[in-house]
């Protein structure tokens, strides 16, 4: 359910501003992207497991807050954060 290192490497990568920085918010946004994706796999299988359920919403919240924040900030990266990410909205 939660991601590996090496992928979280990848990701931190890929939309950090070098290889360090794990904590801007566009990094978060697609680390929780990950982890929503596989933990909605998860809840495919297994419908009555409401702690995963309530982690999943409280994750979903978590990514709405920092996407708001990102988009309050600069509505280009924004749009091309979500593009990137395949997320609606």
């Amino acid at each position: 359910m939660s991601i590996t290192n090496p992928r979280k490497a990848e990701l931190i990568a890929e939309y950090g501003k070098d290889g360090q920085d794990s904590g801007s918010a566009a990094v978060q946004v697609a680390i929780l992207t990950e982890r929503i994706i596989n933990l909605t796999e998860h809840m495919k299988t297994h419908k009555k497991d409401f702690g995963s359920r309530r982690g999943l919403l409280t994750m979903v919240g978590r990514r709405r807050h920092l996407l708001d924040y990102i988009r309050r900030r600069d509505e280009q990266s924004y749009k091309d954060l979500i593009a990137k990410l395949g997320l609606r909205r």
